[in-house]
């Protein structure tokens, strides 16, 4: 009975990815290629690439290479800021690519366009109703609500906040639309509840690294295993007139230096001995590569330990199989639960 209600709670979603689960697999650099998406996608899941910073004909070799793992659908995240965020919508185009994430900022109405053209569904990321509305507006197919617990790059509300405020306006202003939670998202019981709040589905991200079929470093897993939730923390800024866009990651060495390589360098500003473009240069270029360190090498010191708060969540290493049946088992058992409550008053 709990499976038949799990499966009408997130129709919707099943029906927009064309997946046997509603879970989208969150988009992560370095980590969501070929071998993690076509694991999720073949664990009943939906699997994103992350085209990140890839030029267009690595991206071709990455969609390529994970059709030969799975027979199964899955997406392709673009970040929006991309140079070449046309020519990489024409390899999506080119290879039908089923599903299309945008992120990274607002994307423009004539490459939401251009995709659905192109045969793609177009998913957009909305932190608030106003930019949800616009982003149906303009044509995008599906939501995804992520909130401030989430890995990477963050925006400043809660998951339960956002879940509150545009579930309920999706809900009744614009139902066709399929809208995703995401953020802090480890079990199945919250999946469950997001489901009855309205929404489609949900995306992972985190939950997902330290998947047997990751390529994530050993020492980039071991950290994940290790960590709480409270040590994956925003980076921290020192000044306003220096902005630094948030990023949730465990901390480590160089989160900790972070803040005083900031201190130094608005010192020299202060002083003029930089320029003020070159002080944010200078702030900004800390973490290049950082992520890369500690992923593929194993630099978990000097590297970005991207992560969400869901961290505290992640207690070994698992098949992405084990995992995705662990989360729908949770769901399932939590919607039983429920559902036995009221009998059991009654008799």
């Amino acid at each position: 009975m709990s499976q038949a209600h799990l499966s009408t709670l997130w129709k919707k979603g099943t029906d927009f990815l064309g997946s046997k689960h509603a879970i989208l697999g969150g988009a992560m650099s370095w980590v969501s290629e070929r071998n993690l998406v076509a694991a999720i996608s073949n664990a009943g899941g939906f699997g994103v690439i992350a085209a990140s910073s890839m030029p267009p004909h690595l991206l071709e070799a990455e969609i390529e290479a994970t059709k030969k793992l799975t027979k199964h659908q899955f997406g392709v995240n673009l970040i929006t800021m991309h140079p070449q965020l046309e020519e990489l919508a024409d390899v999506c185009i080119r290879q039908k690519v089923s599903h299309v994430v945008l992120a990274g900022g607002l994307p423009k109405a004539s490459i939401i366009a251009k995709l659905k053209e192109g045969g793609a569904k177009v998913v957009g990321f909305a932190p608030a109703v106003s930019l949800a509305k616009k982003l149906v507006k303009d044509g995008v197919d599906a939501l995804v609500i992520e909130g401030h617990e989430a890995g990477g790059h963050i925006g400043p509300v809660s998951t339960s906040v956002l879940a509150q405020e545009i579930l309920p306006f999706a809900a009744e202003n614009m139902p066709h639309v399929p809208v995703f939670v995401a953020g802090g998202i480890g079990r199945g019981e919250a999946i469950a509840a997001y489901l009855e709040m309205g929404a489609a589905g949900v995306q992972l991200g985190t939950r997902f690294v330290c998947a047997h079929e990751s390529i994530a470093h050993a020492n980039f897993k071991r950290s994940f295993i290790k960590a709480s939730a409270r040590d994956a923390e925003p980076s921290v800024q020192i000044d306003p007139e220096f902005p630094v866009i948030p990023v949730r990651a465990i901390a480590n060495k160089a989160s900790k230096e972070f803040a005083a390589v900031q201190v130094e360098v608005i010192n020299q500003f202060r002083k003029g001995e930089l320029q003020k473009l070159e002080a944010q240069l200078k702030i900004e270029h800390y973490w290049a590569g950082a992520l890369r360190r500690a992923v593929i090498d194993g630099d978990v010191e000097t590297g970005s330990l991207m992560a969400g708060q869901s961290v505290g969540m992640v207690t070994k290493e698992q098949s992405t199989q084990e995992i995705i049946d662990e989360l729908v088992a949770q769901a399932e058992h939590f919607l039983a639960h429920r559902a036995a409550k009221p009998q059991a008053k009654r008799a």
